[in-house]
Parts: C-alpha cells; sequence; structure tokens
C-alpha cells in the first residue's frame, strides 16, 4: 500500500516525503498558514541547502544559522525563522525520545491507533487536529494501520474522503480538498 506520495506536487520533494519519515514529519509540521504543497516541500529546501536531509544534523545546528538556512529565499515557510526553531524542536524530541526514528512513533511497542495518535499529539507543534490528520495521513497512504486508527483519527480517516492532506494523492484530489476547505470555511462564517 505504500505508494510515493504526491504532496509537495515535486517529484524530488515528493520522493523524500516517501523514503524519509522525518521528512514526512516536518512536512506535516510546516503545513499551516502556508499552502500544503509548499509546506511539504519544506524538508526538500532543506535538504538542498544541507547537502542532504538528516535529522540529527537539524537537531544539532546552530539555531541562528539554521533559521538563516530557512528563511533565505525561496523560504520553507511563509514563517520561516520560526518553523526553523519548530523544526528543530521536533528534530530534537524524536532524538531524545525515539532514538531518532521517527517510525517508532508508531511501531513501539506495538500500539494501537489511540496511542499513536496520543504519541503525535506529544510531538512539539502538533495538536489535536494535526496528529489526526497525520495519523490518516499513516493509514492512507502509508499502510500504518494499528488497530483503531481510523476511529483514531476521526473524520480524517474516512474512506473517500476529501477534507485534508491524508486524502491527496493527486493534483485532482488536492483541488477536491481545497473545495471541501473553502466550503467549510464558508460554513463556519455564514453559521
Amino acid at each position: 500500500m505504500t505508494r510515493t506520495l504526491c504532496l509537495a506536487q515535486d517529484a524530488e520533494a515528493d520522493e523524500l516525503l516517501s523514503t524519509d519519515d522525518f521528512a514526512l514529519l516536518l512536512g506535516m509540521l510546516l503545513d499551516q498558514q502556508y499552502p500544503m504543497e509548499h509546506a511539504f516541500r519544506g524538508p526538500h529546501k532543506l535538504a538542498e541547502r544541507m547537502d542532504g536531509f538528516d535529522l540529527r544534523r537539524i537537531a544539532e545546528a546552530d539555531p541562528a544559522e539554521f533559521e538563516e538556512l530557512a528563511a533565505t529565499p525561496p523560504a520553507i515557510h511563509r514563517y520561516g525563522r520560526s518553523m526553523a526553531r519548530r523544526a528543530q524542536a521536533l528534530a530534537q524530541y524524536v532524538l531524545e525520545h525515539y532514538d531518532g526514528v521517527p517510525a517508532k512513533i508508531w511501531t513501539d511497542d506495538d500500539p494501537d491507533g489511540k496511542e499513536v495518535l496520543r504519541r503525535l499529539q506529544d510531538l512539539p507543534g502538533f495538536g489535536a487536529q494535526k496528529a489526526k490528520i497525520f495519523l490518516a495521513l499513516l493509514g492512507k497512504q502509508r499502510g500504518v494501520q494499528p488497530a483503531g486508527w481510523r476511529k483514531a483519527a476521526g473524520s480524517y480517516g474516512d474512506d473517500g474522503s476529501r477534507r485534508s492532506v491524508a486524502d491527496v494523492v493527486d493534483a485532482d484530489t488536492l483541488a477536491e480538498v481545497r473545495e471541501f476547505k473553502k466550503q467549510a470555511k464558508a460554513a463556519a462564517k455564514s453559521g
């Protein structure tokens, strides 16, 4: 079920997301107040600037230098410096709590969906909604389907939905997710 992801809408960036679990986590972290595909290109931008993508190097980088690297145009995010700090915090957390192996978040001690969700919510920069979306992304596109994952992911885990990055597999589904979000925003304003 594991496939090459199509979140960044860029072949090289999507290849990195598909092969490096920390790149995927970092892309999810960056996916806020910024167009989704640009957020998920952030890890690839860092990889190009750091001569490779490495969680440990991100965690241990000089904070001021890393901020500069992340904020250099084209920046990894609209708020490049702030997101650089968050990226380092995430890398440091994964290094400290999961030995630098992000997949341990969803594999250590054979956790169920509820436990994976709790672990994701504990990550710096991951709130309840972001954790549910990432759990749905793991289940729908990465084949990571611990018992009860759909229930733990809530409506983001619904089969056939078009509500989040978990449902984006090509340019058409990206457009469908954008339309869903636009309609949900309009409904919230009028309701």
